[in-house]
């Protein structure tokens, strides 16, 4: 009895391909869901720019290895030659840097709640950037979201007496972020690597203040915190590498809608785990920001369906 042949059709490939894709996104947002404030929640008794520069100090010889396995070291060194491309990384690595920061402050100072929204806000952040920036005009759907995320944001405001800065620092240098590094000519990889090594002077020198002014956890703490420190910049790496899985083989529309599974997570980890206050208030100010992501979110696939059916009926150059 013969086995049954594999299917090869393109039909087949397409299915394979956009299913591990679906389980690379599910890992990088799960992974920015759960395992990055546990661990960052685990080690709240360490200064927050002790946690930042650990991220960055043991980050950057993962991504080093990761380029030279890959033999993409031409592309690090290329960019080292470019002076403008280095200007603009220098920029975003400082974006980079302030957005880690807030992240890492927000879980030691039981703030999830409010970081996850500015991570909801964000890609409405993204549009309104691209407006201004980049020319992009918006469209009916996507001007109803940004008002409605505007007035969810105001709202969590008037809850907690004081507008929501963790939220707000977050959407916007992620959002000023994204924007730079979509106009710079690099690669994800050897462009995070090259923010990296930016700011790896300034991680050092924080890291020394640190240790002169209440000495460094890494040093002076348990065993296990020293490994979990040393292990900050690998678990930082490893969900982008699932994102970037899941980027080469989904839609750009799939991915865009999936990444609102990372504050979603966020969000019940801080308040079934974390046991963080929601109040009546918050609830509202999220109900605004939900029904603005699934506007978002609507109008995202429409059009791309729309561009896909375009694409179908124009015959393309054989």
């Amino acid at each position: 009895m013969s086995l049954p042949e594999k299917d090869t059709t393109p039909t087949s490939k397409a299915t394979s391909t956009a299913t591990s894709g679906v389980f690379f996104a599910l890992g990088a947002y799960g992974w920015w869901a759960i395992i990055t404030p546990v661990y960052f929640r685990i080690l709240k008794d360490v200064p927050a720019l002790e946690l930042l520069s650990w991220r960055v100090l043991t980050g950057l010889p993962v991504l080093l290895l990761l380029l030279m396995a890959t033999r993409r070291m031409d592309e690090f060194t290329k960019i080292l030659r470019d002076r403008k491309v280095l200007l603009t990384l220098l920029v975003s690595a400082l974006l980079l840097s302030v957005n880690w920061f807030t992240f890492v402050w927000a879980v030691i100072t039981d703030n999830l709640v409010e970081a996850s929204l500015g991570y909801y806000v964000n890609p409405l952040v993204s549009i309104v950037l691209g407006m201004f920036f980049l020319g992009e005009r918006l469209r009916g759907f996507q001007i109803v979201a940004v008002v409605i995320a505007a007035i969810g944001v105001v709202v969590m405001g008037m809850t907690i007496g004081h507008p929501p800065w963790i939220a707000i620092a977050l959407a916007v240098s992620f959002g000023f972020y994204g924007l730079l590094r979509k106009k710079v000519s690099a690669a994800p990889a050897p462009g995070l690597a090259i923010e990296m090594l930016i700011v790896f002077p300034l991680m050092l020198l924080l890291l020394f203040v640190v240790h002169f002014d209440r000495g460094t956890s890494a040093v002076s703490g348990p065993g296990w915190v020293t490994i979990l420190l040393l292990l900050g910049g690998p678990q930082s790496i490893v969900p982008l590498l699932f994102f970037t899985g899941a980027a080469k083989r989904l839609k750009l529309s799939t991915v865009g809608v999936m990444q609102y599974l990372a504050p979603t997570g966020q969000l019940l980890l801080a308040v079934l785990v974390f046991n963080e206050t929601f109040t009546r208030g918050a609830l509202w100010s999220f109900i605004l920001i939900w029904c603005a992501v699934l506007l978002y979110s609507v109008d995202s696939v429409r059009r791309s369906r729309r561009e896909k059916r375009f694409e179908i009926s124009i015959p393309g150059e054989a």
